[in-house]
């Protein structure tokens, strides 16, 4: 009797876990995620002014925000700092904990001055001649980081969250589903006439 009782609960509780998790999943847009689709980004409202003025700076044209903010030396490396990023900022976003400025980690700074060199590899090599500075240098003070000079490429000068409240970006669809808009546009009728 025993048995089947904690198998029950066993079922139940496993239930609850994949539910929720299912739902989480399908609230965050978990399977966006996987793409390199720049409007991903706004899935947090506290990128929008990043991606407004992405999108009407130069690397618009030839670059995503994967393309700058991971690694491209493997598949693994990229798929797994991804993946660490984003629950680093999911854990962020959900405990209301971003900053009013946002700032790149050390290590993310490490990653975005990679892909600097990478893409700009023939003007840093043959014109500019300034050849490829990497993170490792920078940590020793053997050179300057590209944003030190190009400040303001490719998010402009992007100073606040609030810096930018008219910005037109791609909202994502609501999560909610219609019949739970009219129960609650219903609802906030009703307590109106009240």
């Amino acid at each position: 009797m025993k048995t089947k009782k904690w198998k029950i609960i066993a079922i139940v509780l496993a239930g609850v876990f994949f539910g929720l998790a299912g739902y989480v999943a399908y609230a965050s847009r978990a399977a966006s995620y996987l793409s390199d689709e720049p409007s991903t980004c706004v899935n947090c409202h506290i990128m929008a002014p990043y991606y407004a003025s992405w999108s009407h700076s130069s690397h618009s044209r030839d670059a995503t925000c994967n393309d700058c903010h991971v690694p491209h030396d493997n598949a693994l490396d990229k798929w797994f700092y991804k993946g660490k990023d984003g629950l680093r900022h999911a854990a962020i976003f959900t405990m209301r904990g971003e900053p009013q400025v946002i700032r790149a980690t050390n290590a993310s700074s490490a990653v975005i001055m990679a892909n600097c060199v990478r893409c700009h590899e023939q003007l840093n090599t043959e014109f500019v001649k300034t050849g490829g500075v990497t993170a490792q240098m920078l940590k020793s003070g053997e050179g300057k980081a590209c944003w030190d000079c190009h400040r303001n490429v490719p998010h402009g000068n992007v100073s606040s969250l609030s810096s930018a409240p008219a910005a037109l970006v791609p909202c994502p669809n609501s999560n909610v589903p219609e019949w739970l808009k009219k129960q609650s546009e219903l609802h906030s009728k009703t307590n109106k006439q009240n």
